[in-house]
């Protein structure tokens, strides 16, 4: 009897132990965000569980609370900081809590230039000085979007088909290469913490850390999905995000074909 009580114990700790860790089973952490230098609670810090692609935000106390699965990836983020990818671990999971740290950023003023357009204080006169950007949106049969073209894009049809068929273009080698973390596209759309968080943002970090590219990569691919400059340079990381969703639906209509 002694025996079997030992054994017992031992298979329920273990079934107990097995359903805590199992990857497939999701589970709620939380935790406090802090400056590391003056330990204050941070609010407004956005975080963003970049595999499943949902997202929360600290209160006044710094405390946020965000389903995760072990080894997800969290990322923290708010303006005059550091951001930080923060690994979710068994311990975590186990303790439900834990503290996180953010530095500060040293931020250097850069010099900047205006360019004049020699306006006159007259309305009338000042309308034909500014340069107005000649950009429109066509669609093309069976595709849900279409594409920029005008000035700023010549020749956007062409190179939309070159781009899509040339096994060599890295718009073919991006799609090819990451087609599971652009699965994340359409998980996005279900999170309101993540769409509202990028429709603010503008310096693409969060669509790197998403799509597991880099800011660098995300001007050249808007560029083979043959968007203009002046939306490259404007549109808000949620603009982006879409822009890059549907050249993405394009280019599997396309290959199918």
């Amino acid at each position: 009897m002694k025996y079997f009580a030992v054994f017992f114990f031992i298979l329920f700790s273990t079934i107990g132990f097995s359903q805590e860790t199992d990857p497939a089973i999701p589970h709620r952490v939380s935790g406090y965000v802090i400056n590391d230098n003056t330990k204050e609670p941070l609010s407004s810090v956005n975080v963003i569980n970049t595999n499943k692609v949902r997202g929360a935000t600290t209160d006044n106390k710094g405390y946020f609370e965000i389903d995760v699965q072990p080894n997800d990836t969290l990322h923290f983020s708010i303006i005059g900081f550091q951001s930080l990818r923060v690994r979710v671990t068994n311990d975590w999971i186990k303790n439900k809590v834990t503290r996180i740290q953010l530095t500060e950023k040293a931020i250097a003023l850069e010099e900047v230039i205006i360019a004049p357009f020699n306006l006159t204080g007259y309305l009338e006169v000042d309308s034909k000085l500014i340069p107005t950007k000649e950009n429109y949106r066509y669609s093309i049969s069976g595709l849900t979007q279409g594409y920029e073209a005008g000035e700023y894009a010549p020749n956007a049809f062409g190179k939309v088909l070159g781009s899509i068929f040339n096994p060599a273009d890295m718009l073919y080698n991006f799609f090819g290469k990451n087609a599971k973390e652009l699965k994340k596209l359409k998980e996005m759309r279900k999170d309101d913490t993540v769409r509202n968080l990028l429709e603010t943002k503008y310096d693409r970090e969060t669509v790197a850390v998403l799509l597991g590219i880099t800011k660098e990569e995300i001007p050249e691919i808007m560029q083979r999905c043959n968007y203009s400059d002046s939306f490259i340079q404007t549109a808000n990381d949620l603009q982006i995000m879409d822009a890059i969703s549907g050249c993405y639906e394009q280019y599997k209509i396309l290959k199918r074909n």
